[in-house]
C-alpha cells in the first residue's frame, strides 16, 4: 500500500449527511493507492477553529501515524483562511499534507507549497485588514448619527436581571457574602442592588 491516510469529511448541520463525501474518499483513496488508516466525520461549521473531530487527526499527524489528509475540498477543512493557513503550517511540522479531490495538494516543504502558504498568508492579512476597516467604519458611521458607544452610564445588565433573585435571598436572610458566592457576582453588587431598590422605594 502507498501512503497512510485519514479521511475528513464535515457538514455544517446535523439535517445533512457526511456519506456522500465519504464515498468519495473511499474511492479516491482507492484509485490513489492510499491506506485508510481512519475515516472521520464531524458536523460543525467551517469558521469553527476548535473542532473536536479534526483535532483527532492532527494528535494522528503529530504522533507520526498519518502521511496524508484527504478531504473532498480544502473548505471542508477550513473556511477561514488564518484557520487554514495554521493547520496546514502544524501538518507540515509534522510531514503531513492535505490533498483535496480536485488534485491539489498542500506540502508546506515544496516549493509550490510555499508559494501557496505565501499566497494564503497574504489572504489572511488583506482579510484581517479588511474586518478591522469595517469595524473602524461603522463606530464611525454610528458616531456621526449621534449614538453613543459602549455601555452607557446606568446599564447594568448583569445586575438588575439578578436584582429579583438578590432581594429575594436578602429578604429569606442571607448574608450579602453568601448571595455574592451563590450568584457568582461581588458582595459590592450585592451592595449595590439593595441600595438602588431601597432608593426606588
Amino acid at each position: 500500500m502507498g501512503q497512510r491516510a485519514a479521511l475528513y469529511a464535515r457538514v455544517s448541520t446535523s439535517d445533512q449527511s457526511c456519506e456522500r463525501q465519504i464515498a468519495e474518499l473511499i474511492a479516491f483513496a482507492d484509485r490513489g493507492c492510499f491506506e485508510v488508516i481512519e475515516v472521520f466525520k464531524e458536523t460543525a461549521s467551517g469558521a469553527k477553529a476548535n473542532r473536536v473531530v479534526r483535532n483527532r487527526i492532527l494528535d494522528l499527524a503529530q504522533a507520526r501515524k498519518i502521511d496524508v489528509v484527504l478531504v473532498t475540498e480544502l473548505s471542508r477543512w477550513g473556511r477561514s483562511t488564518h484557520d487554514l493557513l495554521d493547520t496546514l503550517n502544524r501538518l507540515a511540522g509534522w510531514k503531513v499534507s492535505v490533498i483535496a479531490m480536485s488534485g491539489m495538494t498542500f506540502e508546506l516543504d515544496t516549493p509550490h507549497g510555499r508559494m501557496m502558504a505565501t499566497l494564503l498568508a497574504g489572504i489572511a492579512q488583506f482579510e484581517r485588514d479588511l474586518l478591522s476597516e469595517r469595524v473602524k467604519s461603522g463606530l464611525a458611521a454610528a458616531k456621526a448619527r449621534g449614538k453613543k458607544l459602549g455601555r452607557q452610564t446606568g446599564q447594568r445588565p448583569k445586575s438588575d436581571r439578578l436584582a429579583p433573585k438578590v432581594l429575594k435571598a436578602v429578604m429569606d436572610g442571607r448574608s450579602y457574602r453568601w448571595i455574592a458566592r451563590d450568584l457568582g457576582i461581588s458582595k459590592n453588587t450585592v451592595t449595590d442592588i439593595v441600595k438602588r431598590h431601597r432608593q426606588d422605594r
